[in-house]
Parts: structure tokens; C-alpha cells; sequence
């Protein structure tokens, strides 16, 4: 189909939601509701990336944002496009095997393990297998995994995890794919195994052997897959992660215990080899994030950028679950794109403008790899050190009233000041990461601007360890997260919650788009490191910090 008549198809596929958007809300919550109800609706079937229902989501935010004022930045407009490359495992041509004392042992895949296919390419790996503990290398804080082991040749077999006295940010950073490649690549190393702990379980196993089925997507441009360079990657099911330690010094329960009890763990050979025949097809795709900004009032800080960020996509068609095989992804992530179509209503309709600009980026293959916000980082549509910070929202959890906020990345740059003031003035408390074995300071697009020098801040609505709303949560992760019942239907919702986070997060865009200086890395984080020299603009006019 040419340009034209897509462009008349998808005008006519999504002016029922433009007319739907348009009657009058109830309430804020309510509106912000309507837009999830386009964006999760069965018709855009899991919005995947480079899929037709994505497509469709993305000319219904961009119609949406020109609506509320905000404009393209771009040459084409609000869609900043990508060539990508979907790569998807041929389970019935490929297998997965330990070798032991002579004996070949199959692996079902799907029930025992499943092979990634985003690590390798077709092709066979027969190679030793040794327990590597967490399998983390953080110089840091002196603690190294792979100290003295020879691990050339070898596929690693690591636990999930980390030691409980380095810092959550810290520990997910070098716990990240893109860092642990690299250690495992200039040690040599061919492949990797990755046994879960129970106690830090998300999905159940059938989920996860849905998810890991889903294709792999990478950039069509190799210089920036940077998380690949294994032969091999495989996941294993606890309930069967035994099998890899018969006849080892250590069970994998005795393992898991000491992780527990933060213990150290022991590193050993395993007395098996690991046999592996991959077959992995692959396909051009095409995806595209929207972009758009709000110009800001002041001459000289309307250079400067505050980023608005959630994704778009979701993970679309996958296996079928109680006969539902749409993953609509309502709370991931059509909730957070919700959000911030809600935060540039708000921000058009105050009387004084900001005087940053406010750049809103909505991201497609988050759920392949933070694709769409690494693309838009390294191919920025702005210079990237003009982008002051990011604020980032990923399935922002509105379950229950919007009394506390966990802001993850608040120890790590000034951000953390306003972040305290604007939730004193709106009754909010700031909570300490509950969970940090969880490593979601990496796990969404805010990563890919604090690797980029960028100040983040990535929002969830804040819970305590065992508290109802910490059972809540759980009870979420396992009934709905990346499940067909992430709908509009079967879970939750707090709309008044949601609203209330609204003027939060608009309130936080404000504090730090009419600050007088632009935040900047605390002195004694990690991440300063990724700062990139900045050429000050003059100094804006003097006048007291607006209140937000």
C-alpha cells in the first residue's frame, strides 16, 4: 500500500476513537481512562512493534498531541521511524541438551528452558558450563564475580540477583544485558544461562515461555545492538533448575538459600556440558516513535528540554491464555501514554507558560530492549545535552490512592530537590526503593537517557514490603503482567489516583522547566560518569523559582 492510501486508512480506522476522545469527561480520571481505552481496545491487538496496531496508536497520540498544542520537531513530522529486524527461534529446529559423564540429557524447551533468540545465530555451541555466582562485575565496590575464573570458551551459568550492600541503581546498571555482554565478551565467553530465584519472580513460567517466544527485534544498524554478542542465551524454569547442578559441589536449593540469606556464593565447574542447535529466522520491520514538543516561553531556556517518556508499544499477539491471545496492555503501557497526553492538557491549559521546552516522547520497542528510547537518544532530534532531564512512566501502577511515590534515580541527581518539594505541597511521601533485586532502574526508556548524561527519574506509585498495597502489586504481577488480562476489564484502577499523579508529574515538569539552573548529576553518583560537556546558555533573567 502506497503512503497515500495507508495515511486514508488509518484516518479511517481511528476517527471513531477521535470522536470517542472528544465527548466530555466526567472527570480527569475518566479522560485519562478514554485514551486507554483506545489504546488497549482488542482492535490495535497488543500494539507490537512494527505491527498494524501500533501503527494505529501512533497516529492516534500524534493527532492527539497536535491537538493539545504540542508541535513536531522532527522533518517527518511527530514520527521519528527506525529500520529494525525481527528475529524469531525455530523451537522445532533447534534443541538444547546437557551432556554428562557420556550421557546426553535433553532439555524441553518450553518446560526445562527456552533459548533467547536475541543471543546467536543458527548454528550449533558445545561448550563447558560453570556457576558464576550472580555473574557481577562492579569494580565500584570491589566485587567481582569472575575473578580467577578461566572462562574462556565457556557458557556461564549465573543466579538472579545481587549482594544486598550495593546500591539498587548501581547493581541493576551492571546487572543490565548491554553491561553484562560486555564483561562476559572480553572474558571470552560463549553463552549464558539464567537461573531465576524464586523469591524475586514476576511471571509465572508459562508467561515467561510466552514472552521469550515473542520475536526478538534489533536495529537494522549493528552499531546499535549492543547487548548482543553471546552464541547462546538460555532461561531456565526454577521448578527444573536442579538438573543443571547433578553431581555439582552445591544444589541449586542450597544456592538460592545462601542468595537469601546474603551469603556469599561459591563459584565451580559443572560437571556437564551444554549442547545447543540454534535455527533463528529473520525479517525486515519498520517501527517509528512519536515526537513532539512544547515550545517554551523564556528566549533563552526555551533551548533547553525537559523529556516526558513512555512507550508505546506493547508485546500484541502471543500465546492464548483462558482462550485470549491480545495482550492489551493496558496498564503496560497504554497507561503512561495516557498520562502525558493529560500532563500537555494540563500544561497548555495554565495561564504562564513554562519556560523550557517540554520534548514528549512516546517509544516503541520497549518491551524488545528499550529500542525506541535508545534510537531516540542517540539520534536525537535535539541535541542530546540540551535535554535538562527525563521523566519517564512504564505501567505506573494506579491501584490504589496516590498517597506515596517511589521515584526511582532520586538519590542520583538534583532532580531529588524539587522532587521533595512538589510532594510536600501535594500531601505525597517519597519511598526509598521497596524492591532493588528487581532492577527497574534499567528495565525501562530512562535508562537509555541516563546512558545517553541525561538526569532521570522513572515514577511508580509507592508501596511498602508487605503492605496490602504491596500484596496488591504481587497479586498483579502474577494474574496480569504481560497477560491478555491486562485489559480494561479484569483489574483495579484508581482514576482519582491516576488523576491526582497527573497534577503530580504536571507539577514536577513545571519545578524543573522554570528553575533557574538545569539539574545535574549528584557529585558522588555512578552515573556522573555519562554527563557530557554542556555549554551553559546565558543566564535567564533573575526572578524567584516559580512555585509548581
Amino acid at each position: 500500500m502506497n503512503r497515500a492510501s495507508t495515511a486514508a486508512a488509518l484516518a479511517l480506522f481511528i476517527s471513531p476513537f477521535i470522536s470517542l476522545a472528544a465527548e466530555p469527561p466526567v472527570s480527569e480520571g475518566d479522560r485519562w481512562w478514554k485514551h486507554i481505552e483506545v489504546l488497549s481496545s482488542d482492535a490495535l491487538e497488543g500494539r507490537d512493534t512494527g505491527s498494524k496496531g501500533y501503527e494505529t496508536a501512533a497516529g492516534y497520540v500524534s493527532k492527539e498531541l497536535a491537538a493539545l498544542g504540542v508541535k513536531p520537531v522532527l522533518k517527518t513530522g511527530f514520527l521519528q521511524p527506525m529500520a529494525l529486524q525481527s528475529r524469531r527461534l525455530v523451537e522445532a529446529k533447534s534443541s538444547v541438551a546437557l551432556v554428562r559423564g557420556g550421557q546426553t540429557l535433553p532439555l524441553v524447551q518450553g518446560e526445562d528452558v527456552m533459548l533467547s533468540s536475541q543471543q546467536g545465530d543458527s548454528g550449533t555451541v558445545d561448550a563447558p558450563l560453570v556457576f558464576v555466582g550472580y555473574g557481577l562485575s562492579i569494580p565500584e565496590k570491589g566485587h567481582d564475580d569472575f575473578a580467577g575464573l578461566d572462562l574462556k570458551g565457556k557458557v556461564v551459568v549465573l543466579l538472579q540477583g545481587g549482594p544486598a550492600n550495593i546500591p539498587g541503581p548501581l547493581k541493576s546498571h551492571f546487572g543490565s544485558w548491554t553491561e553484562r555482554v560486555k564483561v562476559l565478551k572480553r572474558a571470552g565467553a560463549v553463552g549464558v544461562v539464567y537461573l531465576q530465584n524464586p523469591k524475586l519472580l514476576e511471571l509465572p513460567w508459562d508467561r515467561m515461555v510466552a514472552s521469550i517466544r515473542n520475536p526478538t527485534v534489533l536495529f537494522t544498524d549493528p552499531s546499535l545492538n549492543d547487548s548482543r554478542g553471546l552464541k547462546v542465551g538460555v532461561v531456565a524454569n526454577v521448578a527444573h533448575s536442579q538438573k543443571w547442578f547433578e553431581g555439582a559441589p552445591h544444589t541449586y536449593e542450597e544456592l538460592v538459600t545462601l542468595a537469601n540469606a546474603d551469603q556469599p556464593l561459591p563459584k565451580f565447574d559443572l560437571p556437564s556440558r551444554l549442547k545447543v542447535k540454534l535455527s533463528i529466522e529473520s525479517k525486515p520491520l519498520k517501527s517509528m516513535n512519536v515526537v513532539g514538543v512544547m515550545p517554551g516561553s523564556d528566549k533563552v531556556l526555551a533551548k533547553e528540554y525537559v523529556v516526558l517518556s513512555a512507550h508505546l508499544d506493547h508485546v500484541g499477539i502471543g500465546d492464548p491464555v483462558k482462550g485470549d491471545r491480545i495482550y492489551n496492555g493496558a496498564m503496560d503501557n497504554a497507561s503512561g501514554v495516557a498520562a502525558l497526553l493529560e500532563v500537555a492538557r494540563a500544561l497548555r491549559e495554565q495561564p504562564r507558560k513554562l519556560k523550557r521546552s517540554v520534548l514528549f516522547a512516546l517509544v516503541t520497542g520497549e518491551e524488545k530492549g528499550l529500542l525506541g528510547s535508545k534510537y531516540f537518544a542517540s539520534r536525537p532530534p535535539v541535541p542530546i545535552t540540551s535535554m535538562v532531564a527525563d521523566f519517564n512512566l512504564d505501567m505506573f501502577m494506579p491501584h490504589w490512592p496516590f498517597t506515596a511515590v517511589v521515584a526511582h534515580g532520586k538519590d542520583e541527581s538534583t532532580l531529588s530537590a524539587p522532587l521533595s518539594e512538589v510532594a510536600a505541597q501535594q500531601g505525597v511521601r517519597v519511598l526509598a526503593d521497596p524492591e532493588p533485586d528487581r532492577n527497574l532502574f534499567v528495565r525501562s526508556d530512562q535508562y537509555s537517557f541516563i546512558r545517553e548524561g541525561v538526569p532521570a527519574l522513572f515514577f511508580k506509585f509507592g508501596y511498602t514490603l508487605g503492605s496490602d498495597e504491596h500484596k496488591l502489586f504481587k497479586q498483579w504481577l502474577t494474574e496480569h503482567y504481560h497477560a491478555p488480562s491486562d485489559d480494561l476489564s479484569q483489574q483495579p484502577v484508581d482514576r482519582e489516583g491516576a488523576a491526582r499523579f497527573i497534577a503530580f508529574l504536571t507539577a514536577m515538569t513545571r519545578a524543573v522547566a522554570d528553575a533557574p539552573e538545569r539539574p545535574r548529576w549528584n557529585d558522588d553518583s555512578f552515573f556522573r560518569r555519562f554527563a557530557k560537556p554542556v555549554t551553559e546558555p546565558a543566564k535567564a533573567p533573575s526572578s524567584p523559582a516559580a512555585k509548581p
